[in-house]
């Protein structure tokens, strides 16, 4: 099972970057798949994720309306776009996955619950 994150970067306020996660050796869709974060001096966060394979999805309150969390079946990827983007946005991103689906948001969106995870990827909100 791996996981490869990719499409961080450096991007002004305001503007809108896409992260991407291939998935290798399991089959997406039949995971709960989620997208966390983590800036310098902060615990790990749950940014967005998707519950189970009909795409359920729960997004934390501060990328509400900003950030998507997608699923692309036939590449086995997973995406999140997002547009608006503040400074307090800038942190390594995370994408992971777990067998288990998770019922209920503070499940899903907690990051203790899941078992597979890809390398991050920087994002960086500055002018």
């Amino acid at each position: 099972v791996q996981l490869q994150a990719s499409g961080g970067g450096l991007v002004q306020p305001g503007g809108s970057l896409r992260l991407s996660c291939a998935a290798s050796g399991f089959t997406l869709v039949d995971y709960a798949i989620g997208w966390f974060r983590q800036a310098p001096g902060k615990e790990r966060e749950g940014v967005a994720c998707m519950s189970n394979k009909y795409g359920d999805t729960y997004y934390a309150d501060s990328v509400k309306g900003r950030f998507t969390i997608s699923r692309d079946n036939a590449k086995n990827t997973l995406y999140l776009q997002m547009n608006s983007l503040e400074h307090e946005d800038t942190a390594v991103y995370y994408c992971a996955a777990d067998p288990t689906r998770k019922l209920f948001r503070s499940v899903c969106l907690d990051s203790n619950t899941y078992n597979y995870w890809g390398q991050g990827t920087q994002v960086t909100v500055s002018s």
